[in-house]
């Protein structure tokens, strides 16, 4: 078994609890209050920045296979992920420039950018926000609501799914110890959960 597969099989039950949670369940049916994915879209705008950084700070290390790997992922980050965040937060009147961080993401993202000092463990480290915002788009793109649709879809994308497996692919060939890789890829993944507790 492949240790990015290994992964996905310890992912799956924190999968299922970001699916039954209250904000992801809102954003699906269409019933999050507006005030609600307003404060959430601020904070994933805030951790997408970080999240660009984490993949440079990794390309600088990577091997010459996958630096082209990383530079995508931080251009599409930049360029797509955070585009949808400008166009949904003026639909819904977030304020993106005076947003500040929450305590959910200002440690999720000090932790990745900390796991980032090294490449292996960076890659486990950030995997579960790749792997489970693909899991949930693939998850909730057929049932839906209007309301948040574009945002399902963004990460339902078979696009998108094409660089979550380049990075399950980098976490197979990186010299990272498994069990380190298993344990930052879990702490990732609770960071995932916390993040979904938004306060408005």
């Amino acid at each position: 078994m492949s240790l990015s597969t290994e992964l996905h099989n310890l992912g799956r039950p924190l999968v299922e609890r970001q699916l039954a949670h209250p904000t992801v369940r809102g954003i699906a049916d269409g019933s999050l209050p507006e005030a609600t994915f307003r404060a959430w879209l601020e904070q994933d705008y805030l951790f997408l920045l970080d999240y660009v950084r984490v993949f440079s700070r990794l390309a600088w290390q990577a091997p010459d296979a996958h630096l082209g790997d990383l530079v995508d992922l931080a251009y599409s980050t930049f360029h797509d992920e955070l585009a949808l965040h400008r166009s949904m937060s003026a639909r819904y009147g977030a304020d993106l420039n005076t947003a500040t961080k929450g305590k959910a993401c200002a440690a999720y993202t000090e932790f990745l950018l900390d796991s980032a000092a090294h490449y292996g463990e960076g890659l486990a480290a950030l995997y579960p926000c790749m792997w489970g915002y693909s899991t949930l788009g693939q998850s909730l793109a057929e049932t839906a609501a209007p309301r948040y649709r574009a945002w399902v879809e963004t990460y339902a994308d078979p696009g998108f799914q094409a660089l979550t497996e380049r990075i399950a692919k980098m976490i197979d060939e990186a010299d990272v110890h498994p069990g380190r890789a298993r344990e930052l890829f879990l702490r990732g993944m609770e960071h995932e959960i916390a993040f979904w507790d938004v306060t408005n």
